[in-house]
């Protein structure tokens, strides 16, 4: 009995209904004698038909558990759960909700880079006493609000060509992961600004060249761009891409914030033809950057690299990015700076906040340190081997706004990166598809059809407002607390709440170090043992 009423059951009703619907209407069809009927007969039966088909084959397929126990209508679970990301976006948040970046922030790109009001009524929606709360303290001497083409000297003692850079730059993100348009926009949008462009890992494209740009070259472990066909390095090639005038500093990518040693993978789906001559791959196959580098092992080797780079490059900057991982292979760099008297240019310290097109959630959500503890273990670790005042600091990870900025830079950061941010400005909708290659705005696409919904004169004209009104108000920011230039900022400038009775000042929280104090051997807990391990002839501690 229980079986015969089995296709009347809630699990298998639309199955049944959609069966007999079908059956009644090819009945009429067949018994009714008047022939036009089936013009009025046909559009339905196609759609109550299809929809049985549908059912059977659900019924039949072994994939999905919940589709053999509700045929036809569990498909609306997955479309649900397709859907979720837009359905929470566009009604569920707050201005202050959304992952990774809030509804609020993104309102305040997309005002700023369309030139649009970005002001807000009524008060803050943050809730001030809530634990984590952070604030920059301002001036009861405010000065006027000067000029916002605030810009950093990048190169030390080795360098022949420093780089006068902005202090708000384009983060690294190659071709193939952004489409041709994309890269366009920002690269025009860099030179019409005067800041600086970030390659990414993916090699310098036509795309890049076309426009004129400020460059900063990112190698990565796969070489893009200066490999032999086994996939080692080929300094040759290297000499000769650096060479371009356009290129302004040459930047060695250790390690990247959403996912440190794990290397770069760029699906298969998005290996053009055009992207396989650029990168020097084989089409059909995934672009694979492995998590280490082939063309050293030890710190001394990696300081040799970098001083090959500079002088490969002609003297330009150059320098590595990476995210914090073990300290001790940090501090075992900084002794390989003393050991060879190489230093680099620059450090890009990532945060495991950072970007990325795809990523384990593993990776993502727990590997590598946060951006801002990075920037100050680096920013010390600099100051104890007194190096500090040779060596540019760069911040990546999260930075958006004014405040992002400024935060970064009072705890130890001479510039900042910003790659989610620019993105927005492309028009970006935090749709979280970058992997799919279906990005809806043509940002992070391979799509013919759907890069060119990016208008590049239009995006382009919005990059440069982004950038040029983010330092604007950043401007504003330091003349509220009576400063001249975010050099001038300090951890004394911030606080944080660290319950809802409790405040510490980011002085308390971010102490520095005493010039030399690694060398002289530093009791500070937050060194000391990590210095003892750490080696210049190997990234393992010792013993």
């Amino acid at each position: 009995m229980d079986t015969l009423l089995l296709p009347f059951s809630p699990r298998y009703i639309v199955l049944t209904v959609c069966a007999v619907v079908t059956a009644l209407l090819v009945g009429i069809g067949i018994f009714d004698h008047n022939h036009k009927i089936w013009e009025v007969l046909l559009v339905p039966i196609a759609i109550f038909g299809a929809l049985t088909l549908l059912g059977i084959r659900d019924l039949l397929q072994k994939n999905h558990a919940v589709l053999r126990n509700y045929p036809i209508s569990a498909h609306i679970r997955f479309l649900l759960e397709e859907i979720r990301p837009e359905m929470r976006q566009y009604f569920f948040e707050s201005e202050k909700d959304g992952m990774p970046f809030s509804r609020d922030t993104r309102a305040l790109v997309y005002q700023r880079a369309k030139m649009q009001l970005d002001k807000r009524p009524f008060g803050t929606q943050e809730d001030v006493y809530r634990e984590g709360y952070e604030w920059m303290h301002h001036s009861v001497a405010p000065k006027s609000r000067g000029s916002a083409e605030f810009r950093v000297t990048i190169g030390g003692p080795d360098c022949t060509k420093p780089y006068s850079a902005s202090v708000f730059n384009i983060s690294a993100m190659s071709f193939g992961a952004l489409s041709p348009n994309a890269v366009r926009a920002l690269n025009i949008g860099a030179r019409k600004g005067g800041f600086a462009h970030d390659t990414g890992e993916g090699g310098v494209s036509p795309y890049h060249r076309e426009n004129g740009g400020d460059l900063i070259w990112e190698v990565g472990s796969g070489y893009f761009g200066c490999r032999n066909r086994d996939g080692s390095f080929n300094p040759e090639e290297f000499a000769r891409v650096a060479a371009d005038d356009q290129i302004k500093m040459v930047e060695l990518k250790i390690s990247q914030g959403a996912k440190p040693g794990h290397g770069g993978v760029l699906p298969a789906a998005k290996v053009s033809e055009e992207i396989s001559k650029i990168r020097g791959i084989a089409m059909g196959e995934d672009c694979i950057s492995p998590a280490y580098h082939r063309a050293f092992s030890t710190p001394l080797q990696m300081m040799a690299f970098i001083g090959e780079m500079r002088r490969l490059s002609g003297g330009k900057p150059a320098g590595f990015k990476l995210c914090i991982g073990h300290p001790w292979e940090f501090l075992g760099i900084c002794k390989a700076m003393l050991e060879t008297g190489i230093y680099p240019d620059f450090i890009v310290v990532d945060g495991n906040e950072g970007g990325t097109g795809a990523a384990p959630l593993e990776f993502m959500d727990h590997l590598g340190m946060p951006m801002r503890e990075g920037v100050n273990f680096v920013h010390n670790a600099l100051i104890g081997i007194n190096a500090r005042d040779r060596i540019k600091i760069g911040a990546a990870g999260k930075v958006a706004t004014a405040f992002d900025m400024a935060r970064a830079m009072a705890i130890g950061a001479d510039w900042c990166n910003s790659a989610r941010g620019f993105m927005f400005a492309l028009g970006c909708i935090q749709s979280l598809s970058c992997h799919t290659d279906r990005c809806p705005t043509g940002v992070t696409t391979q799509d013919p059809t759907r890069a060119r919904a990016l208008v590049v004169p239009l995006k382009t004209e919005r990059v440069y407002m982004y950038h040029h009104a983010t330092l604007h108000a950043l401007s504003e920011l330091l003349a509220a607390a009576g400063l001249d230039h975010p050099q001038q900022l300090r951890p004394i400038h911030f606080s944080k709440r660290t319950s809802s009775t409790e405040v510490m000042s980011f002085a308390k929280l971010y102490p520095s170090l005493r010039p030399g104090e690694l060398i002289e051997g530093t009791q500070d807990p937050r060194f000391r043992d990590a210095w003892a391990m750490a080696r210049a002839d190997s990234f393992q501690p010792a013993a």
